[in-house]
C-alpha cells in the first residue's frame, strides 16, 4: 500500500505516519522508486497507534506498548504497569483541572460583571504581583 491507502484506512493522516517513520515506531519498504510501500502489518501498527494516542498515551508509552503487543512471551503485568502509570496521570490532571474549575467558578461569581472597576477575577489574577515589586 501506498501512504495515501494506509493513512485513509488507519484513519491516520500522511503527516503522522510519515512523522512515526521518522521516529522508527514503523518502517515500511522503500520500492525501487522511493515510494513508502506499507504492508498489512504497518497498517495494524498504525491503527494500533492511532487508538493509543486517541487514549492519550505518549510516544515512549507507544513504543513500549507495541514492543510488548509484537512480544508473544510478554507478561501482561508490564502492559497494566504502562497503563496504570498512565491513568495516574490522567487522574492527576483531572483533580488539577477541577481545582482550575473551583477557583474560576468562585471567581467568576464574585464579580458582579458591571460598571464598577473592581474586579476580584483581576484581583486574584494580579495577587503577588505588587508584593514582588517592592
Amino acid at each position: 500500500m501506498k501512504i495515501g491507502e494506509v493513512a485513509e484506512r488507519s484513519g491516520l493522516p500522511a503527516k503522522t505516519i510519515r512523522y512515526y517513520e521518522d521516529i522508527a515506531l514503523v518502517t515500511p519498504k522503500r520500492g525501487g522508486n522511493g515510494y513508502r510501500r506499507f504492508a498489512e502489518t504497518d497498517l495494524h501498527k498504525l491503527t494500533f497507534l492511532g487508538r493509543a494516542r486517541s487514549l492519550g498515551f505518549s510516544i515512549e508509552d507507544c513504543r513500549n506498548l507495541l514492543a510488548l503487543y509484537d512480544d508473544r512471551s510478554r507478561a501482561s503485568a508490564d502492559v497494566k504497569a504502562i497503563a496504570q502509570g498512565h491513568l495516574a496521570r490522567i487522574e492527576s490532571k483531572l483533580a488539577e483541572l477541577e481545582a482550575m474549575r473551583a477557583t474560576l467558578t468562585h471567581l467568576v461569581h464574585e464579580c458582579a460583571g458591571d460598571q464598577r472597576s473592581f474586579c476580584p477575577i483581576l484581583s486574584d489574577l494580579a495577587a503577588g504581583i505588587e508584593q514582588d515589586a517592592d
